[in-house]
């Protein structure tokens, strides 16, 4: 059997036909075009659904399911989505919607619980029985897996990790209104904002030589210049890892995992970006030994897919 996964963004729809073992086999995408009504773009999402059947010569017998990750908040039981930021979807029933034009199971997962689902099921945590995902980018998100199943709360907004708050004192408000969660000091956006500021008071920094302007600083330039020694940049990236650390901790503490996976650009970093984390992480951790194994992601910009396509998995 085969599997088709919809990774939706605020930009662009794309899909793919997924192997039992988690190969995309073939991939399109289409414009989402996101000021439309919800409807359409479900109808969007059906037609690639369509498309990749027909362009794989494939009958739509041999398709197991279609899944969907979608940013937002997402009730996934009724296959419903809720709310999404920068997509015109509000409580839109997808299941419905979709079966107008392809009559084949749905299934309909938080983008962020798909990348888990891919890292779980064919990446960097296959063969564990629990572990979380941390994925890094604009802000923080992330899944969790207890005994080789997604870990759903009782209603909505489960594994929101990027909104532990991990400092109520210190630093700015988050974008949920909240003071002290981890992404506003360990996500993507965060460092650059902290270098911002910090070369407003000394911008003798390789910061900047590794950017073309200061307004165009991005999360690799600080980490290499944190690579060349570049003292803003050590602060920058210090406070990064303390504050992830101590997130990890805390997911730790609670859950035990026996590895958590690091996803988003910073992923690319390997253990230059693990290690100094799981360092202090072994400092800060209740009981005897830090025995989580930290990762890095290893599906990249495929994990929406895959992940999506493997849903019915978990």
């Amino acid at each position: 059997m085969y599997y088709i996964g919809i990774d939706l963004g605020g930009t662009t729809i794309k899909g793919g036909i997924v192997t039992e073992d988690g190969k995309i086999i073939r991939s399109i995408s289409t414009p989402t075009l996101p000021e439309r009504e919800g409807s359409q773009i479900i109808k969007s999402m059906a037609q690639v659904a369509i498309d990749l059947i027909k362009e794989e010569g494939l009958d739509f017998n041999s398709i197991h399911s279609i899944g969907i990750g979608s940013p937002g908040l997402i009730d996934s039981k009724n296959k419903i989505i809720v709310s999404s930021s920068n997509i015109n979807f509000d409580n839109i029933n997808v299941e419905k919607e979709m079966k107008k034009y392809i009559n084949l199971p749905i299934y309909l997962e938080n983008d962020a619980n798909c990348a888990t689902i891919a890292e779980f099921v064919c990446g960097s945590m296959k063969g564990y029985e629990n572990g979380i995902m941390i994925t890094i980018g604009t802000g923080i998100g992330g899944g969790v897996i207890l005994d080789n199943k997604l870990a759903k709360g009782t209603y909505l907004g489960e594994s929101e990790l990027g909104h532990t708050i991990v400092d109520y004192t210190g630093g700015e408000y988050c974008n949920c209104g909240q003071k002290g969660c981890l992404e506003v000091f360990s996500s993507a956006s965060s460092i650059i904002k902290y270098a911002k500021q910090l070369l407003e008071q000394d911008n003798n920094s390789k910061i900047l030589e590794l950017s073309d302007s200061i307004d165009d600083i991005n999360a690799k330039n600080v980490f290499d210049a944190y690579d060349l020694g570049d003292s803003i940049a050590i602060k920058v990236i210090e406070r990064f890892n303390t504050y992830l650390a101590i997130g990890i901790v805390n997911f730790v503490n609670i859950f035990r995992p026996a590895i958590i996976c690091i996803g988003g650009g910073a992923s690319a970093r390997g253990e230059k970006l693990t290690k100094p984390i799981e360092e202090i992480a072994k400092k800060m951790i209740y009981g005897n030994e830090f025995n989580t194994k930290i990762v890095p992601a290893i599906l990249g910009n495929d994990a929406g897919i895959i992940g999506a396509a493997m849903i019915s998995k978990v």
